[in-house]
């Protein structure tokens, strides 16, 4: 599991700004891009990138650019007729291209998505937008073009978010590959995994249970039964370089004037 790197909306908590347009589909800052770059050498240090079989990405620009930016190839070469991930300076964030050589297959699903609602930087563009940019990347299991689940004045709950994570796991074990990347959000992450591991080791449900930096990476096991055991050996701990880490969910939970305005959001 693979939290994506350092975007704009991570700048600021303040509800003023995570309710700006400014921040809609918020992309990865340049801080961003340099924690993915970051990531990319460990995933290859360690083999990882090797093992992987199929690389699923929620189909928001940050975490699209932190899924190829992390597990994608090289910058393409003209001798080579190969499939681009990414086109260069895609979204005019000054980066070159990414190819797809020897790259396990990209997939994006709408289940692994951040919270759905209220807040411009968790809508998503059209698939239309996407594909230009990212042409190395299978968007055939998300059914509409436009973003038809975000609503303006209603925000996902935490229960049904953890509904949501519940449902894209029990997906996740009925396909065939076994190494996957999973790159999604601070919200979906910690909400999916919050009821998993009352059986593991204490050590191993702090580290399922704890909120992921961004550009953070969790070797998690899923097995039959739900049971969830973890390989801690090819963790990374994300946020390297450092900066602003300032996730919507964690902002919402923590200030209750955010709650009373954001009428939609239970109370707890």
């Amino acid at each position: 599991m693979v939290r994506h790197a350092q975007g704009f909306h991570n700048l600021n908590e303040s509800l003023e700004f995570l309710l700006s347009e400014e921040f809609f589909d918020a992309r990865l800052t340049p801080l961003g891009w340099e924690q993915v770059d970051t990531l990319r050498k460990h995933v290859q240090s360690r083999g990882i990138s090797k093992k992987i079989e199929l690389v699923i990405t929620s189909p928001m620009s940050r975490t699209i650019e932190t899924a190829v930016g992390t597990f994608g190839g090289e910058e393409p070469s003209d001798d080579l007729n190969v499939p681009l991930l990414m086109v260069e300076n895609a979204g005019d964030n000054n980066r070159p291209a990414i190819s797809s050589l020897n790259c396990p297959p990209f997939l994006a699903i709408e289940d692994c998505r951040e919270v759905i609602g209220v807040f411009p930087n968790c809508r998503r563009r059209s698939i239309s937008e996407y594909r230009p940019l990212y042409p190395g990347i299978d968007f055939s299991m998300i059914e509409h073009d436009e973003d038809v689940l975000w609503k303006r004045d209603i925000l996902e709950t935490p229960d049904e978010m953890a509904s949501r994570g519940l449902k894209f796991l029990k997906w996740l074990l009925t396909l065939n590959e076994k190494e996957i990347a999973v790159v999604s959000h601070s919200g979906f992450l910690f909400e999916s995994m919050r009821e998993f591991g009352n059986d593991c080791d204490v050590f191993i449900q702090s580290e399922i249970r704890e909120h992921f930096a961004n550009a953070e990476l969790r070797s998690i096991i899923l097995i039959d039964r739900s049971r969830i055991g973890s390989d801690s050996s090819n963790n990374f701990p994300g946020g390297i370089p450092r900066g602003l880490d300032l996730p919507v969910d964690i902002a919402i939970k923590k200030n209750p004037e955010f709650q009373k305005r954001l009428k939609c959001y239970p109370k707890k």
